[in-house]
């Protein structure tokens, strides 16, 4: 599992690194200044989950495994929906998609909360 989170989280630093000079460059003038922060928001809250995905890859043959996998998968889970959620209202002005974005906040909660759980056992 460890070499799968390693990977997910190297794909995901890629992807934030590019959704972020998108930003900066392609979107600056055509996004309102509210709404390129929505996407600069996404962006940055992706390249943080992208390095608690490494960490989980190297700390899963160190802790317990079963709260690390389940750190990974919420991870994953809150940066599709949390970013996810942000870069497409960003892009399209549909409102609607802000409603799903707490639910990637909870997602990443739960990630630290198992990486806690695991780190706190014996």
């Amino acid at each position: 599992m460890n070499r799968l989170w390693l990977a997910v989280g190297a794909a995901s630093g890629l992807i934030s690194v590019a959704a972020g000079a998108f930003g900066a460059h392609a979107l600056k003038e055509r996004l309102s200044p509210e709404m390129l922060v929505v996407f600069e928001t996404g962006a940055r809250y992706q390249m943080y989950h992208a390095l608690a995905l490494l960490a989980a890859g190297l700390l899963s043959e160190r802790l317990a495994a079963g709260p690390v996998t389940l750190a990974g998968w919420s991870f994953l889970a809150g940066t599709v929906l949390f970013s996810g959620s942000l870069y497409v209202l960003a892009l399209s002005g549909v409102r609607a998609w802000g409603a799903v974005t707490p639910f990637g906040g909870a997602a990443f909660l739960l990630g630290w909360g198992a990486l806690l759980a695991a780190a706190l056992r014996r």
